[in-house]
């Protein structure tokens, strides 16, 4: 209802003329209902706090009808800053003399000026500040014309001076958390306190702290979530809990993770049958300890999502529980969800069922482990640790392969991107970055997964649950026409699409591209021109695996989208009716979905951005030296070049020599001169700058280097 309130308030202000209207004048044009009426207060105040409506006076205008915009500064220079235009995300230039004093995450009205620029663009000027942001920013501390100062990473482009006696204990060069508490209308007279220090900016690991603070990813949980997640720790697992638990306790039943995993999520077993197979994919029962509401929930619920950067962990639960009673660690009794998966031979899923259970993983398999064994290269010790399981595994092996060809068959692009492993030494510090391997128990783990949580979306979807789905939609047709240009100057096939972008067409892109020097970036430049996947609560499809129905069910330790449906299958399993299921979940389906969405995002961001600390950490100690790299991509800035352990620099164009442009797309090149720099080129350069605060990392070409 309040949307309907809020759009006939709209309407009527904006047929006020330029006096504008009062109060009743207001709400008697908006012609609201008698039981509207009595929301009237509180929908005219939320539209005031958006900027919707102006007041004046005691008069109401609508900004709109003025010309004016609701925006949210972006970011600031010394000289100027940018607006994000929430109605339509254009960008917003604003000469510094217009900000009126506003920083970053503020939200303002502007009114567009004349473009004195160059280059054109909107141009505009703050009217008012409409809700200060928080004013929350990372950065290091220093000395600027004889005063302290942080320097912001992001927030800004210029020192903020410190109020004198608020450093909080930090030193010049610390990294640290500040907040603007004293605003001016001119950037010189903002003033700021130090909230966090966090030690030196040359260290990767207090980068990495800073990088989490100031995402909102808390470290620590509250003491509520702790006791709760202690208590049910030290209960264990109790007769009355194993009641109506289907008992697997005496199946071979394992897990497949990284050595140094410890939230074990998943176990899986397999059967041969006839001409069928007997899936299991039992997964930790995380919703039968953290219920609904509860402060565990809540927490969860917060954060998300776990978090993974270097060899550390921000998990989405208390250690208690992931690392604890909810993991599936080998000789100890878990209580799970398992999906019993019937496939045939030739990889299709006739049946399925959703069981509550209880098991004992028999061993905690490792991916290097079981990738020799597959492989035939095992030693003496490996092939004891996993005796009775070697023929199990290589059915699964076998499984493995032929759903591997099925989601080829049916033309989804597999997309090969690789992943750092950041190796951190005794001393805390980086000693080696390589490539993350992926080989056949990897594979084999992804496809069972995959089976699990498409059998648990053709569920929601069959009996239409709420619930949360996995969707991801076909590549926008900008995207799509980026990455045709781009084929064309490789040189590569050129797919011609039609209204719609098909998997099969990008698969087609992956292959063409196989064996050239462009294989890896071509596998980049699909993934781009992806659009991103998400949660929601509707079955839209993935378009990405080509299949109708995808959620994620695996991992309910460390995703909450997967603790979600857990709850709601949970119900369904013990008998609920499904009318009453809609009834209790029908909120927090799309609540659940937009929130997974928003924290995945924001771990993304804060795990790219604490990689990035790492690495530049790493490449301290290699300044001068040379390496081959490729190029990986091309920007008006410079050259970004890519090294064999996965470390990302740039070649900045002022290095590359005189008169160098960039084309637009892929290349680098000079009038008159035959040098060019395009994508997929080898290159030999030599890193000159690494750092570690902002992780970026500057490389020259070696050729110029005398």
């Amino acid at each position: 209802m309040s949307d309907s309130i809020d759009k006939k308030i709209r309407t009527a202000a904006a047929r006020a003329g330029k006096n504008g209207f009062s109060r009743r004048e207001l709400l008697t044009k908006s012609r609201l209902s008698a039981k509207e009426q009595k929301s009237f207060s509180a929908a005219l105040k939320r539209l005031e706090e958006s900027g919707e409506i102006l007041r004046n006076q005691n008069h109401y205008f609508s900004a709109k009808k003025l010309g004016l915009h609701t925006a949210v500064i972006s970011r600031l220079n010394k000289t100027f800053g940018f607006a994000v235009q929430q109605s339509n995300d254009q960008e917003v230039f604003i000469p510094g003399k217009f900000l009126k004093g506003a920083l970053p995450g503020d939200t303002v009205q502007l009114r567009y000026i004349p473009s004195r620029r160059e280059e054109g663009g909107l141009e505009g000027e703050v009217v008012r500040i409409v809700e200060q942001g928080s004013g929350e920013f990372s950065g290091v501390l220093m000395m600027d014309e004889g005063r302290l100062a942080v320097l912001p990473d992001r927030f800004a482009r210029f020192p903020i001076p410190v109020i004198k006696g608020r450093t909080n204990g930090c030193n010049i060069g610390d990294k640290v958390t500040a907040q603007v508490i004293l605003r001016g209308l001119r950037h010189a007279d903002h003033r700021c306190r130090i909230i966090e220090g966090f030690g030196t900016s040359s260290s990767a690991a207090a980068c990495a702290a800073a990088v989490l603070r100031i995402n909102g990813i808390p470290k620590e949980f509250p003491e509520t979530a702790l006791e709760q997640a202690e208590f049910l720790a030290t209960r264990g697992i109790q007769p009355s809990d194993l009641t109506n638990r289907l008992d697997l306790r005496s199946e071979l039943i394992f897990t497949i993770d990284s050595a140094d995993s410890k939230d074990l999520d998943d176990a899986v077993s397999l059967i041969k049958l006839g001409d069928s197979y007997q899936l299991g994919v039992h997964i930790a029962d995380v919703s039968r300890y953290v219920t609904k509401g509860s402060p565990l929930d809540e927490e969860a619920f917060s954060r998300g999502t776990s978090l993974y950067y270097a060899n550390r962990v921000v998990p989405m639960l208390p250690e208690a529980l992931s690392n604890g009673i909810c993991s599936l660690n080998p000789q100890e009794d878990r209580l799970t969800f398992s999906a019993l998966l019937t496939v045939s031979e030739d990889g299709k899923l006739v049946d399925f069922d959703f069981q509550k259970s209880v098991i004992c993983s028999r061993v905690k398999g490792v991916y290097s482990e079981i990738n020799q064994i597959l492989d035939r290269t095992a030693s003496p010790e490996i092939i004891e640790k996993y005796a009775g399981l070697t023929d199990t595994l290589f059915q699964m092996e076998q499984l493995a392969d032929i759903l591997t060809a099925n989601r080829k068959n049916r033309g989804a692009p597999e997309i090969d991107t690789t992943e750092s492993k950041i190796i951190i030494g005794e001393d805390g510090s980086v000693s080696d970055i390589k490539p993350r391997e992926r080989g056949k128990s990897e594979r084999i783990i992804e496809e069972f997964m995959l089976l699990a949580n498409e059998a648990a979306a053709a569920l929601g979807r069959k009996l239409e649950l709420p619930f949360v789905y996995r969707v991801h939609e076909p590549p926008s047709p900008e995207k799509a026409e980026n990455l045709q240009e781009i084929l064309r100057l490789l040189g590569l096939p050129v797919p011609t699409f039609q209204t719609e972008v098909q998997p099969g067409q990008l698969a087609a892109v992956l292959e063409n591209a196989k064996g050239t020097k462009y294989d890896a970036l071509i596998n980049t430049y699909v993934l781009r021109s992806m659009a991103k996947a998400k949660y929601s609560e509707q079955p839209l499809g993935h378009f990405g695996l080509v299949l109708q129905d995808y959620a994620h069910f695996t991992s309910p330790i460390r995703r909450y989208p997967d603790l979600a449906i857990h709850r709601i299958l949970s119900d369904l399993v013990t008998g609920m009716p499904a009318v009453k299921i809609q009834k209790k979940y029908y909120k927090f389906a799309p609540s659940a979905a937009q929130q997974s969405t928003r924290t995945e995002l924001r771990a993304m961001q804060a795990e790219r951005e604490c990689e990035d600390c790492y690495k530049a950490e790493f490449m301290t100690n290699h300044q001068g030296e040379p390496f081959d790299g490729q190029v990986s991509s091309v920007t008006p800035q410079g050259l970004y070049v890519e090294l064999p352990n996965t470390v990302e620099g740039l070649i900045r164009t002022e290095s590359l020599g005189e008169g160098y442009e960039f084309d637009g797309l892929i290349e680098m090149k000079a009038p008159g001169n035959p040098k060019s720099y395009r994508v997929g080129d080898p290159v030999k350069v030599i890193c000159v700058r690494a750092d570690v605060n902002s992780g970026q990392i500057d490389f020259e070409p070696a050729d110029n280097r005398v």
